[in-house]
């Protein structure tokens, strides 16, 4: 009698790529889960905004599903690629990057609401150089103080000075445009590297002093549009002109505060369908929330965008490699400012900038640019070897 031989079950593709030892089971769940959630909030918000005036009534619906949809694919990508390779090719990261603001201001760029930050891809489709130049600068940053020169514990003199002469010509390519609000999150990044890498006190107060005399310099030289002069105008007086500069503060204090605790119901936003706030399906989604989802709705999208940065603060506090620890670090402080940002000028006590609510916000670069740093996050965080 011959003994059978009993062949294991199968186990299914589904439960091979949910397995604790493949990568889709290694990553960090609840980062995801706060990214599609704040995804599927700014869908919602982009249509609510868009429906009364939009091609179709959900062309830009389309168009937004589309860009995260490609950006979830950037995502996977990114996750699959270790960082610790990735170091090597910082530099051809940046420079890729980089060439894209040089052509942007070449006849290739367009002009978008007074920024000539553009490249236009024809299909009602454009491309944004200056969006993936924050991952371009981020990654080369982290990689010139990672490993100071001559085996040092913090940042020589000579790390310091090619990250500062590198930052300072991405933002000056960017000043051209001119996109201060931008310019202001590469600053941060900048100044976040250089404070992770341990730089000596000395340097770090030697950039303040930079940024404030190079802030006196473009005020004083007349390097801002008119238009960026009367927004910081409108920050400090809105009162002042309310029909005027300070027209967007004013209606977006108006659509948040008429949400009340529980908001107006989606789609029955008076502020949102009359079309009073501009931008509103990009630069303004917060408002959007305010009104439609009242204050407990606007908690929730800041409270998820906490979780993806208390994640990312994990991941980067976690991982025993200092170029990876670095990054991660980098993109926590670059997603936090602009989220405060942009939050901040809905509701009165930040100037208005024009960047987008990472995420929820309508757009096309921006979201890659986004998704591709959540897929940065996820590729250390599953190759880490915590102590």
């Amino acid at each position: 009698m011959t003994a059978r031989v009993i062949n294991p079950p199968r186990r299914s593709l589904a439960r091979r790529a949910m397995a604790a030892s493949s990568v889709v089971g290694r990553m960090d769940g609840v980062l995801l889960v706060a990214v599609a959630a704040l995804s599927v909030i700014g869908t919602l918000l982009v249509w609510s905004s868009t429906r009364t005036w939009a091609p179709g009534s959900t062309g830009l619906v389309k168009k937004h599903v589309l860009n995260l949809a490609i950006g979830a694919v950037l995502t996977g990508l990114a996750t699959m690629v270790s960082h610790r390779r990735l170091r090597a090719y910082a530099p051809l990261v940046y420079a890729v990057t980089f060439v894209g603001l040089i052509l942007v201001i070449t006849p290739l760029g367009s002009t978008v609401n007074g920024a000539h930050s553009w490249i236009m891809l024809g299909g009602g489709f454009a491309f944004q150089p200056s969006e993936l130049a924050k991952l371009g600068l981020a990654l080369l940053l982290a990689m010139l103080m990672a490993q100071p020169a001559k085996g040092g514990e913090r940042p020589r003199g000579l790390d310091v000075g090619v990250s500062l002469a590198v930052a300072a010509l991405t933002m000056g390519m960017v000043m051209l445009q001119p996109d201060l609000g931008t310019t202001m999150v590469l600053g941060v990044i900048t100044a976040a590297a250089m404070i992770i890498a341990g730089v000596r006190k000395r340097w770090v107060l030697g950039l303040a002093l930079l940024v404030v005399a190079g802030a006196v310099g473009v005020w004083f030289l007349d390097v801002l549009e008119p238009y960026q002069i009367a927004r910081f105008t409108a920050f400090l007086n809105p009162a002042s002109d309310p029909r005027g500069v300070g027209y967007n503060s004013t209606q977006s204090l108006i659509a948040i505060g008429s949400g009340g605790l529980f908001g107006k119901g989606l789609f029955r936003g008076g502020q949102t369908t009359g079309r009073f706030v501009p931008e509103q399906h990009t630069d303004f989604v917060f408002t959007v929330a305010g009104e439609e989802f009242g204050f407990l709705g606007s908690v929730t999208v800041v409270a998820l965008l906490a979780v993806v940065l208390l994640r990312g603060m994990r991941i980067a506090r976690r991982c025993d490699d200092r170029f990876g620890a670095m990054t991660a670090g980098v993109i926590v402080c670059w997603l936090a400012f602009q989220s405060f940002v942009n939050v901040g000028m809905t509701i009165g006590i930040m100037p208005i900038t024009g960047l987008p609510l990472p995420f929820v916000s309508y757009g096309g670069t921006a979201t890659f640019a986004n998704m591709i740093a959540v897929g940065l996050l996820q590729a250390i965080h599953i190759r880490q070897r915590p102590f």
